[in-house]
């Protein structure tokens, strides 16, 4: 709404409230609910449906009748009106009133200021960037053309499996009623199969970037030369932001390729600069923070790099290598997302027995954080919830289902909730004091 109006150069001040907001902190599964279903959540049903107004797909539109759709936007200010008092109440009960007017209150304000003024891009790199992209990937489509013999849609999984699979014979998993699989994973184990798998892989990687980046912000671009990109505030579980329409959050850096999308974005004046802050290891600190392990929090505070520290306890060693150090951030983050004895030898490529090894050894190095990790799960069996320092909550149903798969997944969010979504509130906390 504050977007909308200041392209009418209409200034909203004083805004103190906003009933989604509210509602995605009580319940982080409302954000992204229309009005009328999080009225019906807190017993409201005064207001309809949109689409019962509007109507769907092609029909969508505004109803011949105006006082129809004039009296269901009144409907909703009187929710948001009646509602009001019943979702403070309910955030002072939980603690959560903080989370409302000192983070996401504020925030909402910053971010259509964001939102606004937009993100300008160098338009002669991004014509560069799609000469330069497209010719590369129609030299890899000749080339794939000439390795496997045949031509094919090599974005169709179906296909791709019958021609490496049948046509060439490579070595294969199971095939399953759609065909074979040609996941990640199933291409990376056959790259010493044949040369073709390592041209798929690269296509894939610059066809997934043309798409989502070139495309995307050709598409977005605004006549003003900036994208415009919407900051999804309440749309995830964990409380982090998400950005859309195009999605400016997942621009890889460790390749090349993403290095060069992140030189289209220029400052929107020749006399202004990019400034780019980051948190270092923030869900470690976290981690270390709320465990209150006392060794992890020393790792912190004395300098020292917590990957070659873990890695000289797990290995006891003190001449860490590249490998040893990869390994201890493999269990370092491993941690924080409850990875399994299983799910760390995949990701090392070492045995079960290695796997369960390391990890049985970092949780002697750290035994506070073995504690929280038991006391967590016990606390978000207890209670249905877990929550961030800022009482921002995930409910957890998951914890208490008869299916095994799913109550183990429950476990995982337990351990990571708090972490992540602590970390999320302390980003966006600092998106408001740095704009004080």
């Amino acid at each position: 709404l504050i977007v909308k109006l200041k392209y009418h150069n209409i200034n909203v001040k004083g805004m103190v409230y906003d009933l989604q907001l509210a509602a995605y902190i009580i319940n982080p599964n409302l954000g992204k609910e229309e009005l009328s279903r999080i009225g019906l959540s807190f017993d409201y049903d005064k207001v309809q449906y949109d689409e019962i107004i509007y109507g769907r797909g092609a029909k969508k539109g505004l109803p011949e009748e105006s006082q129809t759709y004039e009296s269901h936007i009144a409907s909703k200010a009187l929710m948001i009106s009646k509602l009001y008092q019943t979702t403070i109440n309910e955030l002072k009960e939980y603690n959560q009133l903080d989370l409302l007017n000192n983070i996401e209150i504020p925030l909402s304000l910053i971010l259509a200021k964001m939102e606004y003024e937009g993100i300008k891009v160098d338009i002669n790199e991004l014509k560069i960037q799609h000469k330069n992209l497209s010719t590369e990937i129609d030299q890899l489509v000749e080339s794939i053309y000439d390795d496997t013999k045949v031509k094919f849609n090599i974005n169709s999984p179906k296909q791709l499996g019958d021609v490496l699979f049948e046509e060439m014979k490579l070595p294969h998993g199971k095939k399953t009623k759609t065909g074979y699989s040609t996941s990640q994973q199933v291409l990376q184990n056959l790259v010493n199969e044949h040369p073709v798998i390592n041209k798929i892989l690269r296509y894939r990687t610059l066809s997934k970037l043309f798409q989502t980046y070139i495309n995307g912000l050709e598409d977005s671009l605004s006549s003003d030369g900036k994208v415009h990109t919407i900051y999804q505030q309440a749309l995830t579980t964990t409380g982090r932001l998400s950005s859309t329409e195009p999605n400016l959050q997942n621009i890889p850096i460790r390749t090349p390729e993403g290095r060069q999308i992140r030189k289209l974005f220029i400052p929107s004046k020749d006399e202004n600069f990019l400034m780019s802050a980051d948190y270092s290891q923030i869900e470690l600190r976290v981690l270390a923070h709320i465990s209150k392990d006392k060794k992890f929090i020393d790792t912190f505070n004395s300098g020292v790099d917590i990957h070659t520290r873990t890695a000289e306890e797990v290995f006891h060693t003190k001449d860490v290598t590249f490998e040893m150090r990869r390994a201890a951030k493999a269990v370092n983050f491993g941690i924080i997302y409850g990875i399994s004895d299983w799910g760390l030898s995949e990701d090392l490529g070492i045995s079960v027995s290695e796997a369960e090894l390391y990890i049985n050894r970092y949780l002697e190095l750290y035994p506070d954080v073995k504690k929280y990790m038991d006391n967590i799960i016990k606390q978000g069996i207890d209670h249905g919830y877990v929550e961030t320092i800022f009482n921002r909550r995930r409910y957890l149903p998951e914890l208490t289902s008869p299916v095994y798969m799913q109550r183990k997944f429950g476990e995982r969010l337990a351990l990571n909730a708090p972490i992540q979504g602590s970390a999320a509130d302390i980003l966006k906390k600092a998106m408001v004091d740095i704009e004080k």
